[in-house]
């Protein structure tokens, strides 16, 4: 469940609802997600190594440019999100942490829209509570982190539980009287009307 760069930050409803229903087909199965960058991207390296060595070895000291791309391979490997059924694990370049359901207060969206996580504060001030980054976690992945948490973490687009919705029963409704049954009334009430003056005359 990787992110995906220079993805706009407006999706349609529709469209949110789609990739809500694919990644909870996907969590329901692995029970775990994973947010990070796609291991695909490392085959940019060897074009990268490509244009760097000429320039290398141009003047003393240049070598360094050699650990742009270890660091790149460094950064993709290493730096992701995990979220299970127990809680939240993050890896950045030099930490790791775990996160349990029962510590997290709630998420906060930055600015970039990325996603942070907010620990409970033992003094219930919300200003002074631990954030914590969570890396690649966009919030269309909102949901699925609420199915993951069984719910601790709300899920505002309501995309996983609108569809477990059942739709309203119309009410049934009496049909009305029609026109024909009116006529109907009336002639059978006037051919009695009829044999009445018949037999008193």
């Amino acid at each position: 469940m990787a992110d995906e760069p220079g993805e706009p930050q407006q999706q349609s409803a529709t469209q949110v609802r789609e990739r809500a229903t694919r990644d909870e087909h996907v969590v329901r199965k692995q029970r775990r997600a994973v947010f990070r960058v796609p291991p695909v991207s490392l085959l940019t390296i060897p074009i990268l190594l490509f244009c760097i060595t000429p320039v290398a070895f141009t003047a003393p000291g240049l070598q360094a440019l050699y650990l742009i791309p270890v660091a790149i391979v460094v950064w993709v490997l290493r730096v992701r999100t995990v979220a299970t059924p127990e809680g939240l694990s993050v890896r950045t370049l030099t930490s790791s942490r775990s996160i349990p359901w029962d510590e997290l207060s709630g998420l906060s969206v930055t600015k970039k829209a990325g996603v942070e996580a907010v620990l409970r504060d033992r003094k219930g001030n919300d200003e002074t509570a631990t954030r914590i980054r969570l890396p690649h976690v966009r919030l269309r992945h909102v949901p699925v982190l609420s199915l993951l948490s069984n719910g601790r973490v709300p899920d505002p687009s309501g995309a996983l539980a609108g569809e477990s919705a059942e739709p309203a029963k119309p009410e049934p409704t009496e049909p009305a009287p029609t026109k024909t049954d009116e006529t109907t009334t009336t002639d059978e009430t006037t051919t009695a009307e009829t044999k009445t003056d018949a037999a008193t005359a």
